[in-house]
C-alpha cells in the first residue's frame, strides 16, 4: 500500500495521449481536504480527462496521480471508496421514486436496510427533497434531478467530490441552489474539484483556479490573484439596438470577452487607461451612433480566460475523448 499524501488530490506531471493527440501535458494539481479548486478550459480543453483519471475511469500515461491519499493506478479500489463522481448529467434512475434511488444506492455501499432508509431521509432532507422523495424521479425538474444526483453520490459520505460541469444547463435558481451544496460539502472537509464553463462559478465557489490549454496549465492561483496578474479591465458597451449590436460584433477587430445578445451589451480587454478607452469607443464607433453607454470594469475571469487562452470558454467543440 503507498503511503498517504497530505492533501486529498495530488497531480505532479500527469500526461495522457489518445493516439498522436496529447490531451494532458504534464500537469501539476493540489487540492486540500474541504478546498475547492475549479479546473477551467475551453470545450476540448481536457477538463473531463483529468477528472476521468482521478477517478480511475482512465489509466494515466505518465505522472504521479495520488487522491485521498492513495496513487489511482496503485491502491485503485482504495481511491474508488474514498471519492464520488458527478458527471455533467444526472445518473439517477427515473423509474424510482427519490427515496428509492438513495436507498437503492445506500444499500449497494454496503448499509443495512434500517440504515440505508435513514440515510436515504437524512439525505432527502438535507437536499430540500423530503417532500418529492416518495415521487417518481421522471417527474423531477432538472434542478431537482441534479441535487438527487448528488445526495446519492454523498450516501458513502465521500472525502473527495470531483463535479464534472454539474450545472450545466440547469436554470439560475437551480444553478444557485447547487452552489450552496458545494460550499457546505467544502465547509464539512470534503475536497471538491469542479470543472465548470460557467466563469461566475469558479468566482463565486473556488479557493484557486486553474487554467487548462492547449493541454497544460496556463496558470494557477486564487481568482482575485488571477484577475489582478491581467492587469486588465473591460469596457463594457450598450448597442443602440439588435441591428447595431450585430455590427459592432461583427466588424470589431478586437478582441471580445463578453456578449450579451439580451442586453446589448459587448466587453473589451483594456487596460483601463483612459487613452486606451477613448481610442477603443472612436475604433468601434466611429460616427457615435451605434453605443449608447459605456462602462469601465475589473478585470473578470472572463477577461483572464481571454488573456490567457484566446478564447472564450465554449468556442471549441469537445472530442467525445476528452
Amino acid at each position: 500500500m503507498s503511503p498517504p499524501s497530505p492533501d486529498a488530490v495530488q497531480v505532479q506531471g500527469l500526461s495522457k495521449s489518445y493516439g498522436d493527440h496529447a490531451v494532458l501535458r504534464s500537469i501539476d494539481l493540489r487540492v486540500p481536504q474541504g478546498g475547492v479548486l475549479a479546473l477551467l478550459g475551453p470545450n476540448g480543453a481536457g477538463k473531463t480527462t483529468a477528472v476521468r483519471v482521478l477517478a480511475t475511469l482512465t489509466p494515466p500515461d505518465a505522472g504521479s496521480v495520488r487522491v485521498a491519499g492513495y496513487d489511482v493506478v496503485a491502491d485503485r479500489r482504495r481511491v474508488q471508496r474514498a471519492i464520488s463522481l458527478t458527471g455533467q448529467f444526472a445518473a439517477v434512475d427515473e423509474t424510482q421514486t427519490g427515496a428509492e434511488n438513495l436507498w437503492t444506492t445506500a444499500r449497494l455501499a454496503g448499509l443495512t436496510r434500517t440504515a440505508a432508509r435513514a440515510r436515504a431521509a437524512e439525505l432527502l432532507e438535507r437536499f430540500a427533497l423530503t417532500e418529492a422523495g416518495g415521487r417518481l424521479v421522471r417527474t423531477y425538474s432538472g434542478g431537482m434531478r441534479r441535487r438527487l444526483d448528488l445526495a446519492a453520490g454523498l450516501v458513502g459520505e465521500p472525502r473527495v467530490m470531483f463535479l464534472d460541469e454539474p450545472t450545466t444547463g440547469l436554470d439560475p435558481r437551480s444553478r444557485q441552489q447547487l452552489w450552496t451544496v458545494v460550499r457546505e460539502l467544502a465547509a464539512s472537509g470534503t475536497a471538491v474539484l469542479l470543472t465548470t464553463q460557467y466563469l461566475e462559478e469558479a468566482d463565486q465557489l473556488a479557493d484557486r483556479v486553474a487554467v487548462l490549454h492547449g493541454g497544460r496549465i496556463a496558470a494557477e492561483g486564487t481568482p482575485d490573484e488571477l484577475k489582478a496578474a491581467t492587469r486588465q479591465s473591460r469596457l463594457q458597451v450598450t448597442a443602440a439596438g439588435p441591428a447595431a449590436f450585430a455590427r459592432l460584433e461583427r466588424a470589431t477587430p478586437h478582441p471580445v470577452a463578453h456578449r450579451s445578445p439580451e442586453r446589448l451589451t459587448l466587453g473589451f480587454p483594456t487596460d483601463g487607461d483612459a487613452l486606451h478607452v477613448r481610442t477603443l469607443l472612436d475604433e468601434l464607433d466611429p460616427d457615435r451612433t451605434e453605443i449608447t453607454a459605456f462602462t469601465v470594469r475589473q478585470a473578470t475571469l472572463d477577461d483572464v480566460f481571454m488573456a490567457l487562452t484566446g478564447e472564450t470558454p465554449k468556442d471549441r467543440k469537445e472530442p467525445s475523448h476528452v
